[in-house]
């Protein structure tokens, strides 16, 4: 049967709580630290040297935490963080060079509002996703990055899937 004609599966995707080594194969976690620490391998290793780095904020209403599609950046890092202490859910594959994520490298972390993630390049991503009213957060990408530096796979039509995030 050709893929878009699938029967589409719905898959439900637990989040853990993140932690440094849990994500560290698709990118950072950010913990506060003290002011006057030097910068070191706890800080964000950023690369955004192909472009004009653009850091916004963004307001996103509460979409549920279903998803049928995943996006990756190949030429930045992207970090993502709510900027009022709110908690979120973000699911994540590791990056390749395949135009297809790795499913079974697919995770789902809860993200507690103190933190920051830094996802690396390539790092295949679907969120944020909660389930307060809306989140503000802020983004750290570059400024072209959401026209020139997005692939997306449709899960749903590609493998037939469609997952929801739970806690």
């Amino acid at each position: 049967m050709p893929p878009s004609l699938q029967p589409i599966t719905q898959q439900t995707l637990t989040a853990e709580p993140i932690t440094a080594a849990a994500f560290a194969p698709y990118g950072q976690v950010i913990f506060p630290r003290a002011d006057a620490a030097p910068f070191g391998p706890d800080d964000a290793q950023l690369v955004l040297n192909q472009g004009i780095p653009r850091l916004y904020l963004m307001t996103l209403p509460q979409a549920g935490t279903e998803f049928h599609t995943i996006t990756r950046h190949r030429r930045c890092t992207q970090c993502l963080g709510a900027a009022a202490n709110q908690d979120w859910l973000m699911a994540v594959a590791s990056p390749g060079e395949a135009d297809q994520p790795d499913l079974s490298a697919l995770k789902a972390f809860h993200i507690p509002g103190h933190c920051f993630i830094k996802l690396a390049v390539g790092t295949w991503h679907a969120g944020p996703y909660f389930t307060h009213p809306s989140v503000t957060f802020y983004n750290l990408e570059l400024s072209d990055t959401n026209f020139t530096d997005h692939q997306t796979c449709d899960l749903a039509h590609t493998f037939g899937l469609s997952f929801t995030l739970t806690v």
